[in-house]
């Protein structure tokens, strides 16, 4: 069988940090507090989600500013409201993505999306970004009762695609990625390229990807496609 290759979203196919910044510095901004986040500086924090980066706007304030107790609940829903309505403003593909996703697809390998970000958001930036069309399967936050790290909604991603997880594999950016990938019993490469740089060496992943172009190679050496067949179409997320 084909073999199938998994991947993270945010910080692996696009980098989506200045779209996220922004919607958190809108929530800061409505409440008088101003752009609390720098998009370049707090890219890595975008990447940890939304309540994170409200957390860490908050703490950035004076302490004669008082908050609400409710403040994070409070601007979560807003955050994903603003961000929903400006998913991909300043978002943008890494490069060579969507050369490495049609050679993929053109050799048979299976791909699927397993992301934290809630799943209608998802699909709708892979739509915006013009890459919805080669997933076979896509598992959000929200798609099941458990995210990330849990294995499940790798699990999940794989047999959606019409794939068998001993003959996948990861490609992500972070700790919560490798961790999914030990949790599922699979191989996680990853990227190189994010806000960590060649410092996410440091969690010993099984591959490194510097470049998108090193992606179509791996495939073939860790899942032994024979190199042909037939992909199918992808869902149209």
């Amino acid at each position: 069988m084909t073999g199938t290759v998994v991947f993270d979203l945010d910080g692996t196919l696009a980098d989506t940090s200045g779209d996220l910044v922004a919607a958190a510095n809108a929530c800061f901004e409505a409440r008088g507090l101003g752009a609390l986040l720098d998009p370049v500086a707090d890219a890595l924090i975008a990447f940890h989600g939304g309540r994170a980066m409200l957390r860490a706007g908050y703490g950035r304030i004076g302490s004669d500013t008082l908050l609400p107790p409710a403040a994070e609940d409070e601007d979560y829903p807003r955050l994903l409201d603003h961000y929903g309505r400006n998913i991909a403003v300043h978002t943008r593909l890494y490069p060579g993505v969507a050369a490495a996703l049609d050679r993929l697809q053109d050799d048979g390998f299976r791909l699927a999306v397993c992301t934290n970000k809630p799943e209608a958001l998802a699909r709708t930036l892979l739509a915006e970004l013009g890459i919805a069309g080669v997933f076979h399967a896509l598992i959000g936050a929200d798609t099941l009762p458990v995210r990330k790290p849990d294995p499940r909604p790798y699990r999940a991603a794989v047999e959606a695609a019409g794939g068998q997880v001993g003959q996948s594999f990861l490609l992500g950016d972070t700790e919560t990625d490798r961790r999914t990938g030990h949790a599922a019993g699979v191989r996680v490469a990853l990227v190189s390229f994010g806000p960590e740089g060649e410092a996410i060496a440091r969690l010993a992943p099984d591959a490194l990807i510097g470049h998108y172009d090193e992606l179509h190679g791996l495939a073939h050496r860790w899942l032994r496609s024979s190199g042909s067949g037939d992909a199918g179409h992808g869902l149209a997320l």
